[in-house]
């Protein structure tokens, strides 16, 4: 017996499923941060402490009439003991205070994003949107834009932005919004409809001319009509040649620069529906 439960205590790792999927429920998400809890005491505590705990799992069970020890029944019983030893909360008090931190993920402020911010306001009404986000811009507004039911797709070169966007993603409860890729926008193309596209500009002053046109035109074709591209944070004196270059690729589209007290310009091109 003490054989079965020690399979159970370390289990397998799983393989990760489809970048994106439906919303969980709210109990489903419970479901989740018990066993990840749980699974975190695990990996945290001694192989000694375990088996003790498996040991203690069997004595309870073998106290119960007519029930008989298979796997799955030691393997509940031992995740049961953790999590009375964790004091985890009941769904009720665990739902109350997700709500409640869902809604400040919806506020921008909580990303560091300022509410007036050109992001914010193009994309106000993007629930069940897919949106692009590329370049060193932080995890904000890729996890601000999951908080508000979009499914994101990050594309950074840099190995350790992806892995902090992947984590905060993971540690906000939004991972199934979230997905990354460690790429530069030339060696990418979008694999969904896209209803908006948010960069900074080093995701394409990296690229030569000729990549940063095919990239452009990628990205634009992708693009639903009405949909939105936002090359974020245009610094002061630099936005010569680079807003000219943009504003040439965007012929056809409704183009406008953002521009607000304190906050940095923001290229803005709104797609237009296509004449019959």
């Amino acid at each position: 017996m003490r054989k079965i439960y020690l399979s159970l205590l370390y289990p397998q790792s799983s393989t990760r499923g489809i970048p994106f999927t439906s919303p969980r429920s709210l109990k489903h998400e419970y479901e989740l941060f018990v066993e990840r809890e749980i699974e975190d005491y695990k990996d945290s505590v001694s192989r000694s402490l375990l088996l003790k705990i498996g040991d203690e799992a069997v004595a309870v069970l073998c106290k119960a009439a007519q029930i008989t020890l298979t796997e799955i029944v030691v393997w509940q019983e031992v995740d049961r003991i953790i999590a009375r030893r964790l004091r985890l909360p009941t769904y009720a008090t665990w739902k109350r205070r997700r709500l409640k931190m869902l809604e400040q993920y919806c506020k921008p402020e909580h990303w560091g994003i300022d509410p007036n911010a050109a992001l914010v306001r193009a994309l106000k009404d993007s629930s069940d949107r897919n949106v692009l986000v590329a370049g060193a811009i932080g995890e904000g507004p890729a996890l601000f834009l999951a908080a508000r039911g979009c499914a994101v797709t990050a594309v950074e070169p840099a190995a350790d932005a992806v892995e902090r966007v992947v984590r905060a993603a993971e540690a906000a409860g939004l991972g199934q919004r979230v997905r990354s890729y460690c790429a530069d926008l030339g060696a990418w193309s979008p694999d969904v409809e896209l209803h908006a596209v948010v960069c900074s500009p080093a995701a394409l002053s990296g690229l030569s001319a000729l990549d940063r046109a095919r990239v452009i035109e990628v990205l634009q074709s992708a693009t639903v009509d009405g949909g939105v591209h936002l090359v974020e944070t245009i610094a002061a004196g630099t936005d010569g040649a680079a807003l000219e270059e943009l504003t040439s690729r965007y012929s056809g589209w409704t183009i406008s620069i953002e521009r607000g007290f304190g906050r940095p310009e923001t290229f803005l091109a709104r797609k237009q529906a296509a004449v019959a």
